[in-house]
This record gives structure tokens, C-alpha cells and sequence, in this order.
């Protein structure tokens, strides 16, 4: 199994950290590595301090199960396939946008988590850092 290795974290890092200062919105980043360990974590000056374990939740929940954490949502919701999976995995199970999967081809490599913001600027920047990743 191959997995994101600590410079490459950096470059996702410095990336969606751009992104986040260029849309004026501290954030704290979060990437985990295949394994789902937490591989590297930045928070910008003045981000929330509420967010950091977000961030991690977000790329812990997308590395766990392989998807977007906006794709989570909607089946989590009262009546919906998955409702009630964020109270497990000791509760760091996240459901709303801001969590990626990083891959390489077909393997998923780590994942990035970010917070701060509302969840569509989570989003944009999440996506920052993914498209940074080079194997």
C-alpha cells in the first residue's frame, strides 16, 4: 500500500493554506496518510480553535471510508441509509463538506481535512489541496 508521504502532505498543506488566505478565511488543515494517521496539520493564525479537531475528523472520515465528506451527508440525515454514523468511530465521524480523499490512480494515498469556514469554503479549499497532491 502506498501512502502520501510527509513532503507531499506539505505541498497539500501549503496549497489549501494559500487558497484559505486568498479567500480571507483562517482555516486548519489536516492530512492523514493511508493508515489514517496524521500525517501533518497546520492551523493559520486566528483559525478556530473549535476547528482543529473538525479538520481532523474531516480527513479521518474521508480516508476511512473513501469518499468525499459531502457525500456523507445526505445519507446521514433522520431517514436516510447511514443515519446516525457519525456517533461512531468514537464520534470522529464528520458528515458535511471539507474532507477529501487524496489519491494515486485508483489508490487512495491519505486524505485532507479542513475547517474553518463555512462548508462551501471548506470545500474550495480542500480541493486546493488535493489538486496540489503529486505522486
Amino acid at each position: 500500500m502506498s501512502s502520501i508521504t510527509l513532503a507531499q502532505a506539505h505541498k497539500v498543506i501549503e496549497a489549501a493554506s494559500a487558497k484559505a488566505t486568498e479567500i480571507g478565511v483562517p482555516m486548519n488543515v489536516a492530512v492523514v496518510d493511508a493508515g489514517n494517521n496524521l500525517t501533518a496539520f497546520h492551523r493559520q493564525d486566528g483559525a478556530w480553535l473549535g476547528s482543529i479537531d473538525i479538520a481532523q475528523g474531516k480527513a479521518y472520515t474521508a480516508r476511512a471510508f473513501d469518499m468525499p465528506t459531502k457525500d456523507l451527508a445526505p445519507e446521514a440525515q433522520p431517514g436516510g441509509s447511514l443515519y446516525g454514523i457519525e456517533a461512531s468511530n468514537d464520534g470522529r465521524i464528520i458528515v458535511f463538506a471539507g474532507g477529501i480523499p487524496i489519491a494515486d490512480g485508483d489508490e487512495v494515498v491519505g486524505a485532507i481535512g479542513v475547517s474553518g469556514g463555512t462548508v462551501d469554503q471548506d470545500q474550495e479549499v480542500a480541493e486546493a489541496g488535493v489538486a496540489a497532491y503529486i505522486a
